[in-house]
């Protein structure tokens, strides 16, 4: 049996930051986790524009699963989110100056979109591995949110579970944030 693919996306630096934890994590990850072969995308803090990427290259590798990764500041768990809101509401402007308030990121949208990845098996699996790991029910209205948003529609119904982590922008090195995106990771061994 071969490996199953697993697209697994982080974001480039933002808000006059040099570094973004997602990417360092992700970067961290060996090429070959349990039975995923680690396909890495970093993206662009720009709304739209990043799920835009991301679906691409989506259709050009054909993954089994999408695991999207992105940083939170003022969390000190690595989180799994269970849902995306169909909201954008920018605190600070992304990486190309636009700062939507209070907009849709899909007009005629569904209100929210649950995970499709087994948010609360992840959560645990990274508790296990000695990291900490909780659920989070909120991917807020930033980039992040858009992206998990964006995703979730687009891969509806094409059989392929889509969602998002978060890590926390500070206080876990890479190492450690990638041996809880290993185990996260693990948990999608049942899909």
């Amino acid at each position: 049996m071969g490996r199953k693919r697993l697209l697994i996306t982080c974001f480039e630096p933002f808000g006059g930051r040099l570094v973004n934890a997602s990417c360092d994590a992700v970067f961290a990850l060996p090429d070959v986790t349990g039975t995923f072969e680690v396909q890495r995308l970093c993206l662009p803090v720009v709304f739209g524009r990043a799920a835009e990427i991301a679906l691409a290259e989506a259709g050009r590798l054909r993954p089994d699963v999408v695991m999207c990764v992105g940083e939170a500041s003022g969390r000190s768990a690595i989180t799994p989110e269970m849902v995306a809101i169909n909201l954008r509401f920018a605190r600070i402007p992304d990486n190309e100056g636009n700062a939507p308030l209070d907009e849709s990121v899909l007009e005629g949208g569904e209100s929210a979109l649950f995970s499709t990845l087994p948010v609360c098996a992840m959560a645990e699996a990274v508790r296990e591995a000695g990291l900490p790991g909780d659920v989070s029910y909120s991917a807020g209205a930033y980039v992040c949110n858009d992206l998990m948003y964006l995703m979730l529609h687009h891969l509806a119904g094409t059989g392929v579970p889509c969602g998002f982590v978060h890590v926390p922008a500070q206080g876990l090195d890479a190492g450690c944030m990638a041996r809880g995106l290993m185990a996260a990771i693990g948990a999608l061994e049942q899909l």
